[in-house]
């Protein structure tokens, strides 16, 4: 080819190329490596989520069996729950419906005092000794079997639990700094089917003589009380018993001003959808907040291909306008909380709601609750039964764990708008949302935002940022498999840029610390990967 043609085919070729820019805006492609360009409004709040939006629940399974409560005494559980402040910590789930409180003369002293010297020492004193919580976390797979087993069956045994496993509890919540909401018995009926709130007075009686400083909820998914107890409660009767609650709450010294949540029913569906109005006719006034529960998959027959399927993650946002429609139109303003949550009902799906791969669907819920509306999303489980917890059997920090700790030191209250600019590109679309950088807990200075992306893909995106904040330097937060191969995204373990993260020891978390970006530099997001990308330049007014 001669000297002139050469010049010809390249201008040929930069034009060509040139079209394809200014025809799609957002893709291009360099050695298979795909592009987009992203827009990011820095001039308005969309929303505004609760400093405790991304909280946590201990399963009320624990309590089954009183001995395992004794785990919250652990140093290690205690310092991973710590380092998530502020959060609600949530005591719920089915077993709430079948447990009963039975005092017998057996406490401790575990009331919060004004003085955090003592409380110290007092968590220092009850810390477990580990031998004996080497020997609690043995038998509690064990009893986590026994539990499965029950849910498997739908057959569940009645519990009893003393003053000594509400002590316990509120000593876990107190020295780790949660602000514990204590889920009561709904399934404690009179002959006329009404809530009997005899054993409730009784547990906030002793609450209230320790001075716990709790919020409370009644009852636990009230929409499958007829399949789990053979009883049916309607909406009306329901919002009627938490009024009830709600005036015995009221004449207390210590709980007149709590905060009260429910119905805790389950995701919108045919009678769901009028329960949850009938309950808002009648006890909308009693609650705080409404809470719904929402998992993605049936845990007994779902599949990775599920966890990273965008119409799968879609699901959720049809699930949220749905409840937001009737807490509206029966309760206009009233606050919606997701108060329990995770990736697959049923104790979770084996082999993939405690893997790396969960964290697809964990991230995109934590962006799609926030960007449309719900102040709290409160996970399903620290510890408990079933398979979608944050700590493995040895309560170690699984990759949702310190999924969930970035998301709290680097995301904002505050929702603004990121939008992907693009009519193709990769197979599966690049999810990403865009918050102010969470001020209290980071120094980075005012005005910086954060950018959290998904790649549902196995191949690498670049990602190019607007004009305006093309000058800002970036600091990345990659988190990946730590493994490769076929088998990645089954792990139980998470890279932060090219680290493997573990606690340094029992009461000790690693620094988590961003790779920088020079400013201009384009985004690199890995196949399988989620990201934190924290613009500290971005000079958003709206974040100052």
């Amino acid at each position: 080819m001669k000297p002139a043609d050469t010049v010809v085919s390249t201008i040929v070729a930069l034009a060509l190329f040139g079209s394809l820019c200014v025809g799609a805006k957002t893709v291009i492609y360099v050695d298979d490596v795909q592009s987009i360009h992203v827009d990011l409004d820095l001039s308005r709040v969309v929303r505004r989520v609760d400093e405790m939006f991304l909280s946590v629940a201990i399963d009320a399974s624990l309590i089954a069996q009183e001995k395992f409560m004794n785990l919250l005494n652990s140093p290690k559980l205690r310092a991973l729950a710590k380092a998530l402040i502020p959060a609600f910590l949530r005591f719920g789930g089915t077993k709430q419906d079948f447990m009963k409180f039975n005092p017998r003369g057996r406490y401790f002293q575990a009331r919060d005092n004004s003085s955090s010297a003592v409380r110290g020492k007092l968590c220092e004193r009850l810390e477990l000794p580990p031998f004996l919580e080497n020997r609690l976390k043995q038998e509690w797979i064990l009893q986590s079997k026994t539990l499965l087993q029950e849910e498997l069956e739908g057959k569940y045994k009645k519990t009893k639990f003393s003053e000594y496993a509400v002590d316990l509890l509120y000593a876990f919540a107190n020295c780790s700094g949660l602000d514990l909401i204590f889920g009561l018995n709904a399934l404690l009926r009179t002959s006329e089917n009404t809530w009997n709130s005899t054993n409730a007075e009784l547990l906030l009686k002793y609450c209230e003589s320790r001075q716990y400083v709790m919020s409370w909820e009644l009852g636990n998914e009230p929409n499958s009380y007829e399949k789990k107890a053979g009883v049916r409660v309607d909406g009306h009767q329901l919002g009627q018993d938490f009024v009830h609650l709600h005036q015995i709450l009221q004449e207390s010294a210590v709980y007149h001003s709590a905060g009260l949540y429910g119905p805790d029913v389950s995701q919108p569906r045919d009678h769901r959808k009028d329960l949850l109005t009938g309950f808002l006719e009648t006890g909308a006034k009693a609650i705080t907040a409404c809470t719904w529960h929402h998992y993605y998959v049936n845990g007994r027959d779902t599949s990775l291909e599920d966890f990273l399927d965008p119409e799968v993650l879609d699901s959720l946002a049809t699930k949220i306008n749905e409840v937001l429609e009737i807490v509206e139109s029966a309760s206009p303003g009233k606050k919606v909380w997701l108060g329990e949550t995770s990736s697959a009902y049923g104790g979770g799906a084996v082999g993939l709601s405690d893997t790396f791969v969960a964290g697809f669907m964990w991230l995109d819920k934590l962006g799609l609750a926030a960007k449309l509306g719900l102040d709290v999303v409160i996970r399903q489980v620290l510890i408990g039964s079933g398979t979608y917890h944050l700590v493995d059997d040895n309560l170690d920090p699984l990759p949702d764990y310190w999924l969930s700790l970035l998301y709290k030191r680097l995301v904002g209250q505050e929702v603004l708008k990121a939008q992907v600019l693009m009519n193709s590109g990769p197979k599966k679309p690049i999810r990403l949302y865009l918050h102010c950088t969470n001020r209290k807990s980071t120094h980075y200075r005012p005005g910086a935002v954060t950018l959290f992306a998904l790649n549902l893909n196995k191949n690498e995106v670049m990602i190019s940022l607007p004009a305006h904040t093309a000058n800002s330097t970036i600091v990345a937060f990659v988190l990946q498999s730590a493994e490769t191969g076929q088998q990645s995204l089954y792990s139980r373990s998470v890279k932060l840029n090219g680290q493997v993260l573990r606690m340094v020891d029992d009461r000790t978390l690693p620094p988590l610390k961003g790779s920088v970006l020079p400013p201009g530099e384009r985004i690199k997001l890995p196949g399988f990967s989620f990201a934190f990308y924290v613009l500290i330049e971005a000079e958003a007014p709206v974040c100052k």
